[in-house]
């Protein structure tokens, strides 16, 4: 499970924008966003960075908490 600071995520289309971003990057992936907290939850496959170029890939800058 990794876990991710989004601060520029503050709409549902954000949310809406890095789920599709990371489900592209692995569709097996299960995702649980707080947009309150500006957080993401990923349990993935795939290794921190590329999931922090998936994000960043949306068009948001993301940081591993």
């Amino acid at each position: 499970m990794t876990s991710l600071s989004i601060p520029e995520m503050s709409c549902g289309s954000c949310k809406t924008s890095i789920e599709k971003a990371i489900s592209a990057a692995d569709a097996n992936s299960k995702i649980d966003v707080d947009l309150e907290n500006k957080t993401v939850r990923v349990e993935s496959s795939l290794e921190q960075s590329a999931l922090l170029a998936a994000v960043e890939k949306a068009g948001f800058e993301a940081t591993v908490i």
